[in-house]
């Protein structure tokens, strides 16, 4: 068995790709087929000894659709779309289409020479060619109707396909007959029907349509982490190739404040590197001869050389893709009622229009009677506000949503946080700021606090290590204005020297002190900053030793309170972090939680999701792009705005403050939208099918007769029922509790 995963052109909508997937799981050969509308992509597993690509293109080509081979990733050009233009075309002619047909009848001034009793000829042929340009524009929905009712895959498009092309070829017939002078036809037009479902239909597709592509921008976007370029030694010389030029095996040349080029082995130099964009780890890690360095993280100090090792799609960047985007179109799709629905409701009713037309037509021998049942049971069946309960309902939550600082991507995050059983939270960055910070001063001298913190940030602020800037900013958030610095010396491995006036200063870590014979009281200090979780930096001012300053990732606030609050909803939280047990445990201690699982990759880190989705909907809260993969592979990915681009556009929800009390929000917001669509679905439905029977003619005994214009008129009603009661929704501005 083989997978590949094949860009897909031509879908237009979520029709477009169930059908594409239900005829490609039919085809022998094909295990499984999962079509993904968003990336628009096709991920097939086949045999491979019975199928080839070829044979899967044709399949593709077969249902309606264009295979543009195995999907790579690469940044494309955006298509001009028209698709906003044909949709104001296409409003404009409806409604004029409607104004036409029954201005005379609610009273409005009638467009001269188009009077229905007056100008019959006129007013038939004025339709016809309105109606017609109307479904040419609108011909994608009629063409997915056809097509899925020839795989045997009717869904929502089929019927109205069936219900448009009925009104049009029966008006079109009628008005045949009125240019052949039997004007009574112009009784039995039922063009506006045609065009105004066509409308309704377009303006879902429309919304449907609009930012789909985020997902796959955002798979591009990661493709950049990579340089372009890198400095490359052959021949004994330093030379500039592109990174597409770099083979395994090279030298490679890395600078301070480069990115590594590719993923390889340290053979000269040390340095510390920032892997935090796929460990997690906020401290930047040493590397040195014999240490693995990946593609993308930022070299910050010292220059090094590495053997390239993983080039092009075997780096550990290019890892990453392919897993989002595997994770992405094998992710389960979720049901939506209104699919389930449809799915059975749809059938039936073609069935039942059939049935009804060849009952009548035996009863009656009256084709235009039977014709008139056949058509007005599938419109007035055709519950195009089924078309906007779930949207319409999801735009104005994510609107609410948005007012309170949540970005809601998608209508799935919507419909399952409230049915969440699990929240994993990744801890750098998410449930800590993701930058260092002093968290504590041990002064063992007369000087101030801020005494000390000038003369340390005036050293460090010509150091490039991660610790030496957090000092410094410090210093410059309290407005320290610093000292001059002289004989200053980076020393590898153990810290800094440095002279302020005549006070010899030395700065760094424990070993530092002992090689110059620095005594070091007062070791609880030392333990209790260390047992806390900080990087410590000991201060030796002219041989002895000034103050311990502690350094580390400092919590967010009021973390505290929204573990507690998401605890009394009976939801599980467990931490996910590449970061190391010792530090991801105390952190979880301090802010309440009891599960961790701590020195996890990101490939490890989507397993643990896939393990923890088993016990019901997971909730993955993550910023980096090491959480990109377990962020789709959750039931819902919430990032936060001070992220990285990765992960926010893997996201379904982002948080635009980084307050993760807004996840509380989200799950209060999708319980209330969860239940207004609900309703939105039984409006939907209610008027239709109350009018099937009459449409049917079950009351033609008591001349009781439903036309198709009528037909219309109550499913107009239950759609403006749909938007009354969706925009329901606003009034749960103000947080409440379910």
């Amino acid at each position: 068995m083989k997978k590949v995963i094949l860009a897909i052109d031509g879908m237009t909508c979520s029709a477009c790709s169930n059908g594409l997937e239900k005829y490609l799981n039919k085809q022998n050969g094909i295990k499984q087929a999962t079509v993904n509308l968003v990336m628009n992509t096709a991920s097939i597993e086949y045999d491979d000894k019975q199928l080839s690509l070829a044979d899967l293109d044709k399949f593709v080509e077969k249902a309606g659709f264009k295979s543009l081979g195995i999907d790579t990733f690469e940044k494309e050009q955006k298509k001009n779309s028209n698709e906003k233009y044909k949709l104001i075309a296409i409003s404009i002619l409806s409604i004029l289409t409607l104004y036409v047909s029954m201005s005379h009848m609610v009273g409005l001034p009638v467009i001269p020479y188009l009077h229905m009793i007056d100008y019959p000829l006129n007013y038939s042929v004025c339709l016809l060619i309105l109606t017609t340009i109307v479904l040419i524009l609108g011909w994608k929905i009629i063409k997915n109707g056809v097509k899925n009712l020839i795989h045997k895959t009717p869904n929502m498009d089929t019927l109205v396909t069936i219900g448009v092309v009925a009104s049009y070829v029966y008006s079109l017939y009628g008005t045949i007959m009125i240019i052949r002078g039997q004007t009574d036809f112009v009784e039995n037009l039922y063009y506006e029907s045609a065009a105004i479902v066509i409308f309704f239909i377009e303006i879902g597709k429309f919304i449907e349509n609009k930012n789909k592509n985020k997902t796959k921008e955002a798979l591009q976007k990661l493709m950049t982490i990579t340089p372009k370029d890198a400095v490359i030694i052959r021949d004994g010389e330093e030379i500039t190739v592109t990174i597409d030029e770099i083979q395994k095996g090279d030298i490679v040349v890395c600078k301070p404040g480069e990115k590594i080029a590719v993923d390889g082995t340290v053979v000269e130099g040390v340095t510390h590197i920032d892997e935090s964009f796929i460990t997690g780890e906020s401290v930047p890690v040493k590397r040195e001869e014999g240490s693995k360095v990946i593609a993308g993280s930022i070299n910050y100090e010292g220059t090094i050389k590495y053997k390239a090792e993983k080039i092009g799609k075997e780096s550990t960047v290019s890892e990453i893709v392919r897993m989002v985007a595997e994770a992405t179109n094998t992710k389960a799709p979720i049901a939506k009622i209104a699919d389930t629905i449809s799915s059975y409701f749809v059938p039936s009713i073609i069935a039942l229009a059939v049935l009804a037309f060849i009952i009548w037509i035996a009863i009656t021998k009256d084709f235009a009677f039977s014709m008139n049942i056949f058509v007005s049971i599938l419109v007035v069946a055709c519950p195009c506000s089924l078309g906007l309960a779930t949207p319409l309902a999801i735009v104005i939550a994510s609107g609410l949503s948005s007012q309170k600082g949540i970005l809601v991507k998608s209508s799935e995050a919507l419909e399952n946080a409230h049915k969440v059983k699990t929240i994993v939270f990744d801890k750098t960055g998410t449930l800590t700021n993701g930058t260092l910070s002093i968290s504590k001063i041990y002064n063992y001298s007369n000087e101030s606090e801020d005494e000390i913190l000038k003369q340390v940030a005036s050293i460090e602020k010509k150091s490039e290590h991660p610790i030496a800037w957090a000092i410094t900013n410090s210093a410059i958030e309290k407005n320290i204005e610093l000292e001059e610095v002289t004989d200053f010396k980076a020393i590898a491995g153990y810290g800094v020297y440095a002279k302020i006036k005549e006070d010899e200063f030395y700065i760094g870590n424990r070993k530092l002190m002992q090689e110059n014979k620095i005594e070091i009281a007062n070791e609880k200090d030392e333990t209790n900053l260390a047992e806390n979780g900080n990087s410590i930096l000991f201060v030796a001012k002219n041989k002895e030793l000034l103050a311990l300053i502690g350094v580390k990732d400092i919590i967010r606030e009021n973390i505290k309170d929204t573990i507690a609050k998401l605890k009394a909803r009976n939801i599980d939280i467990v931490m996910l972090t590449g970061d190391n047990e010792k530090t991801a445990k105390y952190i979880a201690d301090e802010i309440g939680i009891e599960n961790v699982i701590a020195n996890v990759k990101p490939k490890e880190k989507a397993e643990k999701i896939q393990e923890l989705k088993q016990n019901g909907r997971v909730l993955m809260c993550g910023d980096g792009i090491n959480d990109s993969v377990s962020l789709v592979t959750a039931d819902i990915g919430v990032s936060i705005s001070n992220g990285t681009d990765i992960a926010i556009d893997s996201a379904n929800v982002v948080l635009m403050n980084g307050n993760l009390d807004k996840i509380n929000d989200l799950i209060y917001i999708s319980y209330k939208t969860i239940r207004n669509i609900k309703q939105n679905l039984f409006w939907a439905f209610f008027y239709n099918i109350l009018m099937i029977p009459i449409a049917a003619g079950l009351l033609n005994a008591f001349d009781i007769l439903l036309n198709p214009m009528i037909a219309a008129f109550a499913m107009t009603i239950s759609s403006l029922t749909v938007v009354l009661n969706a925009l329901r929704l606003r009034r749960i501005y103000k947080k409440g509790e379910n």
